[in-house]
This record gives structure tokens, C-alpha cells and sequence, in this order.
């Protein structure tokens, strides 16, 4: 006896709009592919169709949704964030001489079925620009990017490429310095080219949380010129690690606990991040080490809360002062109460370790219940309100908005 199921009942979700979680959690593989390609609407199909649980009464262009009910309610669950008539921000044709990544069955053809093999297929030697493209799905594995003579384009799949929250392929692995030597090698992206754009990719580390050796990053972003547009990161202690050069994250989602934005050299700014917190902890923890050292960590125009409501007022402070001349700025920032009434916290309660005489921990202009016009406070004594905001040039050089790593459309 077959069982049937109608997928009519998922029409509330269909119309309904998704909310973060439900869309980060989206795996719109073949089957969402071969939908939206259908002459008549998904959207259609979805409340109509009655699936079976057996691929027999699928018809022959829903091969891709065979064997469970849950590959097509899962794609009829996304139908809202991937429209059937892709608008002109979507991303879901990779550029003409694309390398492709798909791990789905069947494989698109001449593709990859991992972010891993088609960086090996990149050239090595080319000064011609290249692009990755990667289709819907999740592919577990740790993704080493060298460095090129070429500019490089990292696209996921996207139909609307201007945030984070259409995305749907995610890069996910689960190192921390438990079984690794340092903490570039627990990342679960190593990016180690200059000239970079990643674009609507969602990268996540899943180790979680221990005393000891926790550092489990997402991305390990080591050189210059590197963007990072509509992205998902993803991890509990060390989430990015922004190491060196100008680097430049818009529209995106950082989540973490512990210090979850780091580095010592890099010039890096933060434009409309939405930064989420996810236990107790610190958002930034600057390593720069003495007055001579150009970094900066510049969070503009963002905002600062808990990942939901379970996150204490109070539990989270901007950051702390990882080395002696940290240098961190909050401006145009909306902060929830998750922030701490001080703001800022040392690195360390052990005299002569708090790291806080020569740091610069700044604020500016922010809002919301936990900033110092909403009411918070008093600050930190040594966290300060700034009489001006910082200025990309200052963070990025003056001729910042021509660099190819920089996306205008993202600012």
C-alpha cells in the first residue's frame, strides 16, 4: 500500500516569508532547481501536487525529488526564497567559464562535487579572472584556497544576491585546535589569495564550545584585498579571523561567542553586518601589538544582538583587548541589551594583563538599549566615545572604492 501525503499542506509555509533560521536551513538542491524551472508556477505545484512516497506517480521532471516526500516539501519550504522567475538580483546561472560545484545527483555537467576540487581545477598560472560557482546544497569539508596570480569570484546560488538570506549552499566543518597545530588549520575556509569576492556563501564551523583549545573558525581570511558579500560565518569562538591587509565584509551574518571577530594585522571594515551572538562572550578581540601596527577593526552601520531570545540581557561586551594596542570601533551601530552596560571588558582580570592602557576601544554615534544614547552605561573607563567617526579611507586608503576586491553595490 502506497502512502500519500499532500503537499498542499505546506501552502501556509509557501506563503508565509521564511524567517533567518528557516532560511539559512533551506536545501534547495536538483529538486528546487527542476521546480523553478517548470513552465508553470512552483508556487502552483506546491499546493496542488499530492506526492507519493515512492518516485512512481512523480512525474518525469521531478526525478530529481524521488524517494522521500521531505525533497519536494523542503524545496515547496523554500519556494518563497528562491522565486520560480528569478528577479535581476539572482544568481543561479554560473557565469560563462565558470568552474562549477554541485553535489547533488546527478551532478551538473562537467561540475565538481566539492569547493575543494574545483579550487584544485583553478589555474594556477593565468592572470585572466576566474570564477567558482556553486550550486544549492551542503558539502562537509575544509576548503584551502592558495594563492593565484588571478582575481577570484566565489558565487553561491542566489536569487537575490543583495544579503545573506536567499543563500543556499553552505561550506561546513567542525575543527577546533584540539586536532590541529594553529588556528588558520581549524578553519573551515583558509583564504589565502589575494583579490578575492566571496558572494552569498554560507561557511560554518560546528565544533562548539570547550574550555580548552576551542578556537573553531569558519574563515580564515590571511591577505589582502579580500570582500565578503551577503556571506553566512558561522562558529562559537574565533568565528573569523581577519589576519592581514584590507578586507571588507557588507551584508552579512557573523555569528559566534568568544572573541568571534579576530586578528593582529588587517585593516578591516565591517559595513551592514548583522552581528549575532550565541552564549556569553566578546564580539572582537584585537591583537595589534604595538602603536606602529595598521589595524583597524571598523564596525559600521551594523548591529549587535542575540541569535534569539534565550541570550541574556547583558552577556555580551563589544570586545576585549586580545593584545596591548587593540584597536576596535563601533559607530552607526544599532546594540541590543546583550551588551553589556561597561561596553568593553579586559582580556584579562590578571594584574598587569588587562591590556587596556594603550588599547582603543571606541564608540560612536550607535543606538539602541545598549548603547550609551539608549541608556547604557556607564562605559568602561577606558572604552571611549569618539568626537568623529572613523572614515574607510583612514581604515582602507584613499583609493579604496577602486579596488576590484571592493563592491559598490554593497555599501
Amino acid at each position: 500500500m502506497r502512502l500519500l501525503i499532500s503537499v498542499a499542506v505546506f501552502l501556509g509555509v509557501v506563503s508565509a516569508s521564511p524567517g533567518l533560521g528557516e532560511r539559512a536551513a533551506c536545501n534547495s538542491d536538483n529538486c528546487l532547481r527542476a521546480m523553478l524551472a517548470r513552465p508553470t508556477p512552483a508556487s502552483e505545484f506546491c499546493t496542488t501536487y499530492t506526492v507519493a512516497i515512492t518516485s512512481v506517480a512523480l512525474p518525469t521532471w521531478a526525478s530529481a525529488c524521488s524517494n522521500l516526500p521531505s525533497r519536494i516539501s523542503s524545496a515547496c519550504t523554500c519556494i518563497n526564497t528562491a522565486a520560480p522567475t528569478p528577479g535581476p538580483y539572482a544568481r543561479v546561472t554560473p557565469p560563462s567559464g565558470a568552474i562549477i560545484v554541485d553535489n547533488s545527483k546527478p551532478y551538473s555537467y562537467g561540475s565538481y562535487p566539492s569547493f575543494q576540487a574545483a579550487v584544485l581545477a583553478l589555474s594556477f598560472t593565468t592572470t585572466t579572472p576566474q570564477t567558482i560557482f556553486i550550486y544549492p546544497g551542503t558539502y562537509t569539508e575544509q576548503v584551502y584556497i592558495p594563492l593565484l596570480k588571478s582575481n577570484l569570484t566565489i558565487q553561491g546560488w542566489t536569487t537575490d544576491a543583495r544579503s545573506y538570506h536567499a543563500n543556499t549552499a553552505t561550506i561546513t566543518f567542525n575543527l577546533s585546535r584540539l586536532n590541529a597545530t594553529n588556528n588558520d588549520l581549524t578553519a573551515t575556509v583558509r583564504n589565502w589569495n589575494p583579490n578575492t569576492k566571496f558572494y552569498n556563501l554560507n561557511i560554518k564551523n560546528t565544533f562548539g564550545h570547550v574550555n580548552t583549545n576551542g578556537q573553531n573558525l569558519a574563515l580564515s581570511a590571511q591577505v589582502t584585498n579580500q570582500g565578503y558579500y551577503g556571506v553566512q560565518l558561522w562558529g562559537y569562538q574565533d568565528t573569523v579571523l581577519a589576519n592581514r591587509g584590507n578586507q571588507l565584509y557588507a551584508k552579512s551574518l557573523i555569528v559566534g561567542a568568544i572573541d568571534f571577530i579576530f586578528g593582529q594585522y588587517s585593516t578591516a571594515w565591517f559595513e551592514q553586518v548583522d552581528i549575532r551572538t550565541i552564549a556569553e562572550g566578546w564580539v572582537t578581540a584585537s591583537g595589534r601589538l604595538d602603536a606602529a601596527t595598521n589595524a583597524w577593526f571598523v564596525i559600521n552601520n551594523s548591529t549587535v544582538a542575540g541569535i534569539d531570545s534565550s541570550i541574556p540581557a547583558g552577556s555580551n561586551a563589544l570586545g576585549r583587548p586580545w593584545k596591548a594596542f587593540a584597536r576596535v570601533v563601533f559607530q552607526y551601530t544599532y546594540l541590543t541589551d546583550v551588551i553589556a552596560k561597561e561596553g568593553w571588558k579586559p582580556w584579562s582580570t590578571v594584574p598587569g594583563s588587562e591590556n587596556t592602557v594603550n588599547s582603543t576601544l571606541a564608540e560612536y554615534n550607535n543606538t539602541g538599549p545598549g548603547s550609551v544614547s539608549g541608556g547604557s552605561g556607564p562605559r568602561a573607563a577606558f572604552g571611549l566615545q569618539l568626537d568623529a567617526p572613523i572614515t574607510p579611507e583612514t581604515v582602507l586608503g584613499d583609493n579604496w572604492k577602486g579596488e576590484w576586491y571592493v563592491d559598490a553595490d554593497y555599501l
